[in-house]
């Protein structure tokens, strides 16, 4: 079983690692070094981090302003999980439903002055990724973000 403390499943060819943090943005830096710290452990291309960079802070943020039902931050539970030649970025919370899928996307070929508010990140982090999936568990909004990686370092002893 992998644990809170970041460290490998014992599975062959699996590594995951696990964090948690108040849904609160003074803590997106924590999470950034979380996911660069992955990225350099398991030896992947620093090239290829950028879309999950990407895709942490807009999920992320979107938790941050737009997940707080109470007085209280949400949880936000992310973890970082290789398998094969994939990495798949999970974010959970604990704050209201929301499917960030359902929204429709952004005309990005209308003026600025036309276009809605919002939208645009989400759409982004649908672009960058191979797939993106949500789904309501329980109490908590689950968004997994998967891409393929062109290379894969040799294993960590």
């Amino acid at each position: 079983m992998c644990g809170p403390r970041r460290r490998p499943c014992e599975d062959a060819g699996v590594n995951e690692r696990h964090t948690a943090v108040p849904g609160d943005a003074a803590h997106l830096p924590a999470l950034l070094t979380f996911l660069q710290d992955f990225w350099s452990e398991l030896n992947l291309p620093a090239t290829e981090a950028l879309p999950f960079e990407l895709a942490l802070e807009e999920v992320f943020m979107n938790v941050v302003m737009h997940g707080s039902h109470t007085d209280r931050a949400p949880l936000v539970k992310v973890s970082m999980t290789l398998v094969g030649g994939g990495v798949t970025l999970t974010v959970e919370d604990d704050g209201p439903p929301f499917d960030p899928l359902s929204l429709p996307a952004p005309d990005v070929t209308a003026s600025l002055e036309a276009r809605r508010v919002g939208g645009l990140g989400v759409f982004l982090v649908r672009k960058v990724m191979d797939s993106v999936r949500y789904e309501r568990r329980d109490a908590t909004n689950l968004l997994q973000m998967t891409k393929n990686i062109t290379e894969v370092g040799p294993a960590p002893k």
